[in-house]
């Protein structure tokens, strides 16, 4: 008679069994985590770049005001902003007519994160020049001038 014992195969069995489950548990957990953390850094960058867009325009409204009251040549106005959103830079562009759904036929700025994943569009009213389309510079500070062809237009300044 041979005489086995069983306990040894089962204990290994155990052991293995455990520890592919704790793997295959920690590397789910791994990936869900790196799918909240790009999408809370993608929902961050929009949120970003709309305050910056927002911030934008209102200066943009500004200058326009200014060259309706006054010498339209000379009014330039030079704002700091953030040179990165979400650990990534971006661009603004002046537009005409944008063609987003809730802006249709609106002028706007678009602004564009460098990763290429967030595309946040901004209204922008002015009522005495029109912009500039294809205007546009990376963040940072960003200088807003009126043109000699009496429009608005933006470009970066290296500080």
């Amino acid at each position: 008679m041979i005489d086995r014992d069983e306990r040894a195969m089962s204990i290994t069995v155990t052991h293995v069994l455990t520890i592919g489950i704790t793997t295959i548990l920690i590397a789910t957990l791994l990936t869900s985590a790196g799918g909240l953390l790009d999408t809370e850094t993608e929902r961050s960058a929009d949120r970003s770049l709309e305050t910056i867009g927002e911030r934008i325009a209102g200066e943009i409204e500004s200058v326009d005001r200014i060259a309706a009251d006054g010498d339209a040549e000379h009014v330039n106005v030079t704002a700091e902003h953030p040179k990165t959103v979400a650990n990534a830079g971006y661009r603004v562009e002046l537009r005409e007519n944008c063609d987003t759904a809730l802006l249709d036929g609106t002028d706007c700025l678009k602004l564009t994160a460098s990763n290429g994943d967030v595309d946040v569009y901004v209204p922008v009213v002015t009522e005495e020049l029109p912009l500039e389309p294809g205007s546009s510079a990376h963040g940072g500070t960003i200088e807003i001038y009126v043109t000699d062809a009496d429009r608005i237009a933006i470009r970066g300044v290296n500080r």
